[in-house]
């Protein structure tokens, strides 16, 4: 056993010994390289994205790992209504009392739907949370101070399609969408059969154990890194495209009544921002698009960027986040186009 660890080694460092050579010899062009403003810019753009979206990333996994120990099956099975509409609503105003960023919001939904709680409530409460919440309204009235209507679009378009989603999910997804689901399922009935096979002497007793500090800090330690990896991915390829695609060539390519909402969802797509700081992007972009693109840019943002496909492709199965993917961009356009026509 030892043996086959050490050749495994082994064969991880005698590819390393013979890139040495190399590095040594292109030090001086590597260490130009890495000084170069290209790169400079693409570590300015990544710790500025991940430093900004990390601590709500935190906040979600300790939120998790609190429900984790307080929050029971049987208590989310309670407090979700029965009636479908009653709980899309309530989902979509859930974010009032739970202020989450779309990073930290993930990891909470996913630990509440392992405990019982209904498909389409959960990503109704993903899609709203991080717009419908009043941080995010008081960051957008002062990033548009002259433009109360921005900000009262930007609510109710948010509300409107979190919650046709959640119903379209109510409707046509008939299995659990969630990735680690049939493991899930399988290591509950091992458990269970385990259990009717060995019976525990002292029931009483059997979980308490596992209820202290150190368990809830593993629990979370291990969320944060099973979500900040995607996190990191997605960060450095936004700071990538940042940095490589100027501002004014995309501009360009948003001159047209469709083509300004096209570039508009695409720049929040990749950009990637939090929705507690896009306003104040947006807002550099007021004098050159109408209100339609630019609630187009607020409200797809929150709900699907490039970090969170990555983070919602850990979760969910793909197919239901191409899905998904495609009903968010579909109803944001049809919404906001609606509202540029109107207002």
């Amino acid at each position: 056993m030892k043996l086959a660890a050490n050749m495994k080694l082994l064969s991880i460092l005698v590819p390393c010994a013979f890139l040495v050579p190399v590095l040594i010899t292109m030090s001086s062009d590597l260490k130009q390289a890495w000084n170069s403003e290209a790169l400079q810019n693409i570590k300015t753009v990544f710790i500025g994205i991940f430093l900004e979206a990390a601590p709500f990333l935190l906040i979600g996994v300790l939120l998790s790992s609190l429900m984790q120990w307080f929050v029971s099956e049987e208590m989310v099975r309670k407090l979700t209504p029965k009636n479908p509409v009653g709980g899309v609503l309530v989902a979509g105003l859930l974010g009032i009392i739970f202020p989450i960023c779309e990073c930290g919001m993930i990891p909470v939904v996913r630990r509440l739907m392992h405990k019982g709680m209904p498909a389409y409530i959960a990503v109704t409460f993903i899609l709203s949370g991080p717009v419908v919440n009043p941080i995010v309204f008081t960051a957008t009235l002062l990033a548009f101070p002259s433009h109360p209507e921005i900000t009262i679009a930007r609510m109710g378009l948010a509300f409107s399609v979190a919650a046709s989603i959640g119903l379209l999910v109510y409707l046509f997804v008939r299995q659990n969408p969630l990735r680690k689901a049939k493991v899930a399922v399988t290591e509950v009935k091992t458990h269970s059969a385990f259990k009717m096979a060995h019976p525990p002497k002292h029931e009483d007793h059997d979980h308490n154990h596992e209820k202290n500090w150190r368990s809830f800090f593993i629990h979370a330690g291990d969320e944060f890194v099973d979500m900040s990896k995607y996190l990191v991915i997605g960060a450095l390829i936004t700071a990538c495209i940042q940095t490589f695609i100027s501002r004014n060539d995309l501009i360009a390519l948003g001159n047209g009544p469709v083509a300004s909402y096209v570039f508009m969802m695409g720049f929040a797509y990749v950009l990637s921002l939090c929705s507690t700081s896009d306003a104040f992007v947006a807002s550099a972009f007021s004098h050159t698009f109408a209100l339609g693109p630019l609630v187009s840019f607020l409200v797809l943002g929150p709900m699907l960027d490039f970090k969170s496909t990555l983070m919602l492709l850990s979760t969910f199965r793909t197919r239901f986040v191409i899905g998904l993917s495609i009903a968010i961009i579909v109803l944001v356009f049809a919404g906001s186009w609606l509202i540029n026509l109107l207002v």
